[in-house]
């Protein structure tokens, strides 16, 4: 199994092929939204603006599935960001992986490491940024930082009075409903993507008969990156529902 390049920085280990691949993952969604908006036209669009078009309309049905209708337009752009950024980074390590023989110490590879690998590692700078669990932690942390605050801005009294439904005994348990939400949203996504580029690696190693391997499981691979970036963004939106909205109901 191959390792990555990781620098320390004041006591923190920064893996380079993970922030060069969130550059290039945030780069590709700024250009396609950006492309998208383009010379726009009613009566004659480009391809990329009804493809865009299209993705809007998913987009926008997904969240108003979770959220009343006159509030969809205020998150539609927090949905398209998240699904098109997740996608993109999902799908960013299956084209290829560039990974190089290093039998040197250097400023990224230590000699204990080339010592306990025999000598010599195989160095890969190039995966996709969800395989690393920092960074879907970090999509997770955020994710639930903007569902509290919306939370306690818009419905203080019943965000916080729910912490205590149905009954007060009830608080440490829907407290812990609440730290498992970011725990579940970044290691699901981090384990589906890592086990994806874990398995690419281990076809790799079949040669001949890898290769027919690998086009199956990429087709497969790209379905896996969709669902998951669909199953974020909407649970995203479903916990700003929960934490937003109040029900009139409940009261009864």
């Amino acid at each position: 199994m191959h390792i990555f390049p990781i620098i320390e920085v004041g006591g923190f280990r920064i893996d380079l092929s993970t922030w060069g691949a969130i550059i290039i993952s945030a780069a590709i969604t700024f250009l396609l939204a950006r492309l998208a908006v383009r010379n726009l036209s009613v009566d004659n669009p480009s391809k990329m603006q009804n493809f865009m078009e299209w993705i809007m309309e998913f987009v926008h049905n997904t969240i108003a599935s979770t959220l009343p209708l006159e509030k969809v337009k205020r998150y539609l752009s927090l949905g398209m960001t998240l699904i098109l950024f997740i996608f993109i980074s999902n799908l960013l390590g299956l084209p290829f992986g560039i990974v190089f023989d290093v039998h040197h110490a250097s400023w990224f590879v230590s000699q204990e490491t080339l010592d306990a690998h025999g000598g010599h590692v195989h160095m890969a700078f190039w995966k996709s940024p969800t395989a690393d669990l920092a960074v879907t932690a970090g999509l997770a942390a955020i994710v639930i930082f903007l569902v509290h605050f919306l939370g306690l801005k818009e419905n203080t009294k019943h965000y916080l009075k729910h912490y205590f439904e149905p009954y007060p005994i009830f608080f440490p348990l829907n407290v812990i409903k609440e730290i498992s939400k970011p725990v579940t949203l970044a290691l699901r996504l981090y384990a589906n993507i890592f086990a994806g580029e874990v398995l690419i690696s281990t076809i790799l190693m079949l040669k001949v008969w890898g290769v027919v391997f690998l086009a199956a499981w990429q087709g497969f691979s790209v379905f896996v990156g969709g669902i998951q970036a669909f199953l974020f963004t909407i649970l995203t939106m479903v916990y700003i529902s929960q934490a937003t909205i109040h029900h009139h109901e409940e009261d009864h």
